[in-house]
């Protein structure tokens, strides 16, 4: 017996991704435009999110990119109405633009640098979900998805500012939330060039997980697109976990 319609349909439905120029923002917003949503890329990255943007086109979806700080009030309230006035509604919010900040012990970080990630993860991620909320009652309901982090949940030994505002998403995600474990994405890439390890970081950090590999950015897109579609409609105010049973060990 099949199923008279398609689960993961999104024809007809908007969809607004912040930090969609790279990672799992912009696998986020590729899976979303093939399962039939006009997606809208924002990030501060334009070079790459026009470049996310282009991929989708090229693969039949339908896209456009708007740069976007989403710590600025101003900003964020004039591109969710852009986004509404040049797609005809907003069905879809994916909270997921974040910074890591500097690697630095609690005791040794200066207020401004605990504040930008606090501005961006945290605050940037009220300030969309504020403003996209009349778009989503306008279209007669929506889904909202919160970019948490496995270290929103348990504890790590670096990075305060980046864990402390995780576990804020988290506790502000209880409409729909994401909690990926350890993903390959650009930032990732940069904090094992930084740390001069390269390729043996990632074998390290993917033998933590009981799955016994890092994650991609599509396992997380997967989840994403299964909470935002009909499949879910019965799914609010709950946490799905993606990170390769880490924080089951």
């Amino acid at each position: 017996m099949e199923y008279p319609f398609n689960l993961f349909d999104l024809r007809g439905k908007v969809a607004a991704i912040t930090g969609a120029a790279r990672g799992i923002g912009a696998e986020t917003a590729r899976v979303l435009a093939a399962a039939g949503a006009k997606v809208a890329v924002l990030d501060l990255l334009e070079a790459d999110g026009q470049a996310a943007v282009q991929r989708i086109e090229a693969e039949g979806g339908q896209a456009a990119f708007w740069k976007l700080d989403v710590s600025s009030e101003p900003e964020v309230g004039k591109v969710f109405g852009e986004i509404a006035a040049r797609f005809g509604r907003l069905d879809v919010l994916v909270n997921n633009a974040g910074i890591d900040g500097v690697n630095a012990p609690t005791h040794e970080l200066a207020l401004a640098q605990w504040q930008r990630v606090m501005d961006v993860n945290v605050t940037g991620t009220f300030l969309c979900t504020k403003h996209a909320i009349p778009h989503l009652e306008r279209a007669g309901g929506g889904s909202i998805v919160n970019v948490s982090s496995m270290y929103g949940i348990v504890g790590g030994p670096d990075v305060p500012p980046y864990h402390a505002s995780k576990a804020a998403v988290r506790m502000m995600a209880k409409t729909d939330a994401m909690h990926p474990g350890y993903i390959r994405t650009p930032m990732l890439e940069e904090v094992a060039h930084a740390s001069g390890q390269g390729e043996g970081l990632f074998a390290y950090l993917g033998s933590q997980a009981p799955m016994g590999r890092l994650g991609e950015p599509r396992d997380i897109a997967a989840g994403i697109l299964y909470l935002v579609s009909d499949a879910a409609r019965y799914v609010t105010g709950a946490e799905l976990v993606i990170d390769g049973g880490y924080t089951a060990r």
